[in-house]
């Protein structure tokens, strides 16, 4: 007499884990779903600390047709929004520096990894989302103004306790640091910017995530 095995069903992966665990409203909604994949693959794969996540209202996607009721009508003027969700976290690595500031940069002898990382806001989307430069320009407003930037940590004490060559470096980040606020508010090293995240989960899609650098504004072209 043969005994049949029972057949164990294969544990559900970490990211459903992830998502049947949110404490997010409705985890089933797909908007919800795809940011809490991209929050773990941010996480797992390309070593993102300190992820939060944001929740903002957006203007709704336009639907353009004949139907449309004019401006005259006064029930079009109605304002109507969704929410949207952004993840905010610190790269491993800078993700994007701005031509003129690397120029400033290597005039002081200043390396990316003598800077300071920055807070970094991300844009959940997926493949095949409409999107329009109104509901982009309502992310962007949404931002802090100039962006998030960290303070130079221990850059006044090491200026004055520095010898050298630590001494010389010290006060050429305390100079770039000083520039980098003045240029934020200037938008002379570009304007805000995001990037965007797009998974990849159209029919056969594998979920792949692919990322988008998207910037506020004209960005000025680079000169070789």
């Amino acid at each position: 007499m043969t005994t049949k095995t029972p057949t164990i069903p294969p544990q559900p992966s970490a990211l459903t884990n992830l998502i049947a665990s949110s404490t997010t409203p409705e985890p089933s909604h797909p908007l919800t779903a795809s940011t809490l994949q991209i929050l773990h693959n941010l996480q797992h794969q390309h070593l993102w600390t300190s992820l939060q996540t944001h929740e903002i209202e957006l203007p709704a996607p336009s639907q353009q047709s004949q139907d449309t009721p004019s401006s005259s009508d006064p029930s079009s003027t109605a304002s109507t929004t969704t929410t949207q969700y952004l993840i905010s976290g610190i790269p491993p690595h800078h993700v994007y520096i701005h031509p003129d500031e690397q120029l400033y940069m290597l005039q002081r002898g200043l390396r990316e990894t003598d800077i300071e990382l920055e807070r970094l806001f991300v844009l959940p989307a997926v493949q095949g989302q409409s999107w329009s430069l109104a509901r982009l320009a309502a992310v962007f407003d949404s931002l802090p103004g100039g962006g998030e930037r960290p303070a130079a940590a221990g850059t006044d004490t090491a200026l004055d306790e520095g010898e050298g060559s630590e001494g010389d470096k010290a006060a050429k980040l305390a100079e770039y640091y000083e520039y980098r606020e003045k240029a934020s508010l200037t938008k002379e090293w570009g304007g805000k910017r995001i990037l965007l995240a797009m998974a990849d989960r159209m029919m056969g899609g594998d979920g792949t995530v692919v990322y988008y650098v998207v910037q506020e504004g004209a960005v000025k072209p680079r000169q070789n």
